[in-house]
This record gives structure tokens, sequence and C-alpha cells, in this order.
């Protein structure tokens, strides 16, 4: 786990325009558990790398299934 200096926190709208998804698909993933998130009063902040793994992961697994790239 990394300190909390090195934690970098995205906001769902943020992470949206990373994945080009509507910030509704992310609430939707922050409630499934597929993304970590924490409140921060009626927000939710995402840590960055969360994001990253969460995308390596999921283009790993469709490289496996020849839908890669």
């Amino acid at each position: 786990m990394a300190p909390l200096d090195d934690v970098r926190f995205l906001t769902v709208g943020e992470v949206a325009t990373i994945m080009r998804v509507s910030k509704m698909t992310i609430y939707r993933m922050v409630h499934a558990g597929i993304i970590p998130a924490i409140r921060v009063g009626r927000s939710y902040r995402i840590p960055e790398r969360a994001v990253h793994a969460y995308l390596t992961e999921t283009l790993e697994h469709q490289d496996h299934k020849g839908e890669g790239l």
C-alpha cells in the first residue's frame, strides 16, 4: 500500500473523462465494487492507481480472449 502522501484521488467526472464514459457509468462501477472509492460528504473520490489498475487488468483480460486492440 502506498503512503497517503503518494495517493492521488480523482473525482467521478475526471475518471469518466479518462475512460471516455458517462459519470453514471462510473457511479455504477463504484456501487458494484468494480472500482474502489471513498465517500467524502456526498461525493466520491477514486484513487488514481485504482483506475490505472482497472484499465490495465481489463486490457490484459481482453488480450487473452483475443479481443485486444
